[in-house]
């Protein structure tokens, strides 16, 4: 008669589970970042548009309210010091851009306004922003 002797085996952790579930928690956090809006400035009731999309890359944010108030990353700014207060703010050695937030209702003319300050200030880089527009 052959008596088997019992071999203890250490217990031990699979690995490719484990893989798995770290991929899948990386890729989670991935596009939840990606998926938040970049917005420093004032809340503004912004225009709608199907192919709206928001871009990450522009440093700084200037909102134009219904009423004519302009506000740079938050700050109350008269129009005739907006081009001084952007080249102070704009970095000399790299190219910055521009996120504009205008209200729907701000006239057209009061806009080109603000684009001409935000030129005179020797930013060329402007991007004018807008909700994505639900579709039926």
């Amino acid at each position: 008669m052959k008596i088997r002797k019992e071999i203890k085996r250490k217990p031990r952790i699979e690995m490719l589970p484990l893989i798995d579930i770290v991929f899948l928690l990386l890729v989670f956090f991935i596009y939840a970042m990606l998926s938040m809006a970049v917005h420093r400035g004032m809340p503004v009731d912004l225009p709608k548009s199907t192919t709206a999309k928001a871009d990450k890359q522009l440093v700084i944010s200037v909102a134009v309210k219904a009423d004519g108030t302009i506000f740079v990353d938050k700050e109350p700014v008269p129009l005739n010091r907006l081009a001084e207060m952007l080249k102070g703010i704009s970095r000399s050695g790299q190219e910055t851009g521009v996120q504009l937030f205008a209200d729907r209702a701000l006239s057209y003319q009061h806009l080109f306004r603000v684009l001409d300050q935000i030129r005179q200030a020797g930013l060329s880089r402007i991007s004018l922003q807008a909700e994505r527009e639900s579709s039926p």
